[in-house]
């Protein structure tokens, strides 16, 4: 079964919402070396062929990503091929390129597209199908891209906390910029 792995850009008090400007899409600080990190995105991109969004970030992504013509990170390239699944009740055409939109039940789509061959699925953003993810259990990694600031407000990646099962941390890493990946795997209980 694919693993289904979610991505977040957050704060150091655990904010996702980037509404308030603390975190640029494209990595836009000229001052701060990111070739450490862009290598490291790089790394995780080769490694996932799906990626699934909820329509706001879709429509987002679709509005910014397909325009840009400088990108060096990839993520333009990467975005414009990845298929790339949708989960809407009502977009209708997506119109990007190797796109599916997933009607739900959600479990139910997510389940199957996990039980497809391929590689990992990653959802980034999308704060309402993230929690409905967590909710559901069906996150088996976070990778948390932890950024150097602390808004005291914000929606939060873990908004309640009560659906979120045992973490075992599998690797930490410092990036030039201050920013630090942690990533966590899902310990699934053994009693049946």
């Amino acid at each position: 079964m694919r693993d289904l792995i979610v991505t977040e850009n957050i704060t150091l008090d655990g904010v996702i919402d980037a509404a308030e400007g603390w975190f640029s899409p494209a990595g836009d600080d000229a001052e701060a070396d990111q070739s450490d990190l862009e290598a490291v995105l790089g790394a995780h991109m080769a490694a996932a062929d799906a990626f699934l969004v909820g329509r706001v970030t879709f429509e987002e992504m679709y509005g910014y990503w397909p325009k840009q013509t400088d990108d060096t990170t990839g993520v333009t390239d990467y975005l414009n091929t990845v298929s790339k699944y949708v989960v809407s009740s009502t977009l209708r055409d997506p119109d990007w390129q190797h796109t599916t939109v997933l009607r739900g039940p959600l479990q139910d789509e997510v389940q199957a597209l996990k039980s497809t061959p391929g590689k990992d699925i990653v959802t980034t953003g999308s704060i309402s199908l993230v929690h409905a993810l967590i909710a559901a259990g069906l996150v088996d990694e976070y990778r948390l891209f932890v950024h150097p600031v602390v808004l005291g407000h914000g929606r939060r990646l873990f908004a309640d906390a009560t659906e979120v099962p045992r973490l075992r941390l599998v690797d930490t890493r410092p990036f030039n910029s201050g920013i630090v990946l942690l990533r966590y795997r899902t310990v699934l209980d053994n009693c049946g």
